[in-house]
């Protein structure tokens, strides 16, 4: 979309693509925005992660995620800060330009989940130390004690599960970076 020529080899006046259904690919935008907001994300930094995932080289301006989610630069910035405070997306500076431009990380999924494993590992802490000031024995020590577990487990299974997936994504001969 931003980058790159379309199905017909063409690209307009502003580099974007000619030949793919632009209708299309806003409709799947919107659609997989849609599904990260019921998921908790906030909805303007779904919508611009979803219109760089949706970009063939995942990278796009402030005024080209704008005009295409139809957004104000106030929201586009917004999004970016969420979205770059949580690690999916980094800010470069384009070549020879001022215009910083927005790129998911590669591998953006083990980069997120990797980031999660940190909050995890500080909650199971901090639930431990909950646990051991309420008292073990407690109900809410318990309650708080058995969440620090479920915590330590999913770690661990999260490790071992970005090792299984580098090994399953081999199977596509997949470039690096563009399935996470």
């Amino acid at each position: 979309m931003s980058s790159g020529a379309g199905a017909d080899g063409r690209e307009d006046e502003t580099g974007r693509e000619q030949g793919r259904d632009e209708e299309a690919v806003s409709r799947f935008v919107e659609r997989f925005a849609a599904d990260m907001t019921e998921a908790g994300m906030q909805r303007m930094a779904s919508r611009v992660f979803a219109a760089l995932l949706a970009d063939d080289d995942a990278s796009m301006t402030s005024a080209e995620l704008g005009e295409q989610l139809q957004i104000s630069p106030a929201a586009v910035s917004g999004a970016i800060n969420y979205l770059t405070q949580v690690s999916m997306v980094g800010r470069e500076r384009d070549p020879g330009s001022r215009r910083d431009r927005y790129r998911l990380h590669n591998e953006i999924w083990y980069a997120t989940f990797a980031g999660r494993d940190r909050v995890l590992t500080r909650w199971e802490h901090t639930l431990r130390e909950g646990a051991r000031t309420l008292g073990p024995d407690t109900p809410a020590g318990a309650r708080l004690t058995e969440t620090a577990e479920f915590f330590e487990f999913l770690q661990s299974e999260l490790v071992g599960m970005v090792e299984r997936w580098r090994d399953y994504r081999k199977k596509f001969d997949l470039p690096n970076g563009t399935a996470g």
